[in-house]
């Protein structure tokens, strides 16, 4: 039960945070499949991945379109407050040799309007950028599939653990009617002197105490609710209703292969994240060696200017003066003191510790996969045997009942077998919860859960 009770702290907060006061009568009927159909449809994460993925496509539309003509209109318009003035040899005006005469040059308004296109022919970082941007599409549409995942044990886990929860609250309905029952019995007996007092105190202590516990796994129950429905996205408020019966999502250990076959480490997503970071960082290396090539691109503009003294800059009756020119350009990159060399080694490091990271995630895998088939066992063993003791303890209330009730047995007989039953029954679905999320995990492990 501690373990169940740790999850529900985890997401009391979270839940209280985002809790709406408006109360929803939709209810909503999900199998455990369903649930995660409808959190991968509806959870924030997964929503934000899947935008992120958009983004990265727009950036890829983004950098090609680098490579299309560029585009672009301008004007102009100025007024001279002052027109500017020169300084011009006099001699030219008959004035002394060496002397200079001061001259304005220029009308008081001006206005140009232009168009100017340029086209890139050839660049290695456009068409390595191109290629790049689509690594990182797939590194986005990678990380929708690790985050549904992630949702999906999430999910489970919480779907496990209201499950747990409701069968615990029957068997713990079953126990303090049966010991309502034996109390109101021995009250009887009691009254005609035939039990002394103190065995129906000790009857009223252990109904009490169950009564205590019902009514927290009544409230762990609301809130074990609430954060499934969290992690799901929808409304904490609206109803849900769970058609999966704890019976047929128990966990069964001769369902799950714990063998140690190689495993297929494509299956993972993890693996297939760094192997795409891997191919980004192969293209990184390229991109550094083509900046030693040229870059070239042709460009043209057409304007026109216009001079007047007075504000008729628009007056189509007046001249502009043309202006066209075209031509290209080609830069080729001779020494940018080393920088080029030095961005090149840093490709080259950052492309072996890609390759360390490929092998470091093979090894995680393999780590992860043992020690979640160990967990997966000892969850097991321990699970089967809560099975046999959870048994044993309820024939030991039945057989103590029976003795009680013919007077060959004592009333602390009955109360410790009581006691004992209610520890069975918090070990078995302590070892259940254990044993469905070390399922849970172990299927994450080997890539089989979608």
């Amino acid at each position: 039960m501690k373990q169940i009770i740790v999850l529900m702290g985890a997401g009391w907060f979270a839940l209280t945070s985002f809790a709406q006061t408006k109360d929803s009568s939709a209810a909503y009927s999900f199998s455990l499949q369903q649930a995660i159909d409808y959190a991968v449809q509806n959870q924030k994460d997964v929503k934000n991945a899947i935008i992120d993925e958009q983004i990265a496509q727009k950036k890829v539309n983004e950098i090609m379109g680098l490579g299309l003509p560029q585009i672009n209109a301008s004007f102009d318009l100025r007024e001279f407050i002052e027109i500017p003035t020169s300084l011009i040899p006099a001699e030219i005006f008959g004035g002394p040799p060496g002397s200079f005469a001061a001259v304005k040059f220029g009308t008081k308004y001006n206005a140009t309007a232009g168009l100017e296109a340029s086209q890139l022919i050839f660049s290695g970082d456009y068409f390595l950028g191109i290629q790049a941007s689509k690594v990182y599409v797939e590194i986005s549409s990678k990380a929708i599939q690790r985050t549904k995942i992630e949702t999906a044990s999430t999910v489970a886990k919480a779907y496990y653990t209201v499950l747990i929860n409701e069968e615990r609250a029957k068997l713990m309905d079953v126990s303090l009617a049966r010991v309502k029952k034996t109390l109101e019995d021995t009250k009887a007996l009691m009254d005609n002197g035939f039990v002394e007092k103190i065995d129906h105190d000790r009857l009223s202590v252990t109904y009490n105490n169950l009564l205590v516990e019902y009514e927290k796994v009544q409230r762990l129950l609301t809130v074990g609710a609430y954060l499934l429905k969290y992690q799901m996205g929808m409304d904490i408020n609206a109803g849900l209703i769970l058609t999966d019966k704890l019976a047929d999502v128990k966990f069964d250990p001769s369902t799950t292969n714990v063998s140690t076959q190689k495993f297929d480490y494509e299956k993972r997503v993890e693996y297939g994240l760094f192997q795409t970071q891997y191919k980004l960082a192969k293209l990184d290396l390229k991109r550094q060696r083509l900046s030693y090539l040229p870059t070239a691109f042709a460009y043209g503009s057409l304007s026109g200017s216009a001079q007047r003294n007075e504000f008729d800059i628009f007056d189509t009756d007046k001249k502009w003066f043309p202006t066209a020119v075209i031509g290209a350009k080609l830069t080729v990159p001779i020494f940018t003191g080393l920088q080029r060399h030095a961005k090149n080694q840093q490709a080259q490091l950052s492309l072996l510790k890609a390759e360390n990271n490929m092998d470091f995630i093979k090894k995680s895998i393999d780590l992860e996969l043992a020690s979640s088939a160990v967990m997966l066992q000892n969850a097991s063993s321990t699970f089967e045997n809560q099975k046999k003791n959870i048994a044993i303890a309820e024939e030991v209330v039945r057989v103590s009942k029976i003795k009680y009730e013919q007077g060959v047995g004592s009333n602390l007989e009955m109360i410790t077998a009581e006691t004992s039953l209610k520890e069975a029954q918090t070990n078995y679905f302590n070892a259940l919860f254990d044993a469905l999320v070390a399922k849970v995990d172990f299927n994450k492990a080997n890539g089989n859960l979608k």
